[in-house]
């Protein structure tokens, strides 16, 4: 296992740890994510837990062209820096196109690579020359073991600094189903593994207009995975998920969530992996 750090209290891969990314799926508007970031941080701190806020730009891949998609590039690179700035946590967010890269990588922490684009070679590659961490997702459409190829093109770079994040496989009709034997497959390429437990409930195109969510079966899915030695926690969370302004059925409920992290510790504690 490769580690992958971000700084001496932020490491991915160490046995009976695991780090918590968390926080909006879509940057709504400035004081709302300083607002998440400030009360997950807040939790995290208490629970002596190592803590990513994440939330996107921009939604590129919504369902509908009429969904909101986030502030944009600039602004929402403004807005990311002002939380890393004002709140002392690193950041995560998504990039869709190359263009982005470098703008993105002056701010981020992690460079997230979608699940849809994890086969895109330019993208990948552009991430990887940053020499930032880059969060590569695999594809609902993948098996695990695929996800080498993915891995591949990121280290061509010379850049080892590499997460998979594991979001549950696609067999259509408006499903995900997430198979736990990936966590051990996708650790075996060398990498620390993350498990995103909100879209892995998700229901694409589930509304029509947009993505559905099953978020009473995020607790079971994110003990799952964190007794299959996942390295890292994804969740979308949301002070509102009824008022999110993406992927709220999906969403993780703000005052959920310090309950089930302390359950989740609990099991990593007992079930440790190196």
């Amino acid at each position: 296992m490769h580690p992958v750090k971000i700084n001496p209290s932020i490491i991915f891969g160490q046995s009976g740890h695991f780090v918590l990314i968390a926080g909006p799926c879509v940057i709504e508007n400035e004081a709302s994510a300083l607002r998440h970031a400030e009360k997950i941080s807040k939790i995290a701190r208490d629970l002596k837990m190592p803590y990513v806020f994440k939330a996107s730009f921009d939604k590129a891949n919504r369902s509908s062209h009429e969904s909101f998609r986030g502030p944009g590039l600039e602004k929402g690179l403004r807005i990311l820096a002002k939380v890393k700035r004002e709140v002392g946590v690193p950041i995560l967010s998504d990039v869709h196109e190359t263009h982005q890269v470098e703008m993105a990588a002056e701010v981020l922490d992690i460079l997230q690579i979608p699940a849809f684009l994890c086969r895109q070679t330019d993208l990948l590659i552009a991430c990887g020359r940053t020499k930032k961490i880059v969060n590569v997702k695999k594809g609902q459409f993948m098996a695990p073991w695929d996800m080498k190829n993915s891995v591949k093109k990121i280290e061509s770079t010379g850049n080892h600094q590499i997460l998979i994040t594991e979001r549950g496989v696609s067999f259509g009709y408006n499903n995900l189903v997430s198979d736990f034997r990936a966590i051990p497959v996708l650790r075996s390429l060398g990498y620390p593994v993350v498990f995103d437990a909100t879209h892995s409930v998700q229901i694409p195109g589930g509304l029509g207009h947009a993505s559905g969510g099953e978020a009473e079966f995020i607790p079971v899915l994110s003990r799952c995975a964190v007794a299959s030695g996942a390295d890292a926690l994804f969740m979308e969370v949301h002070e509102n998920p009824k008022k999110a302004k993406s992927d709220g059925p999906n969403n993780l409920a703000l005052k959920d969530l310090k309950p089930l992290l302390k359950t989740l510790k609990r099991i990593r504690q007992a079930a440790p992996f190196s």
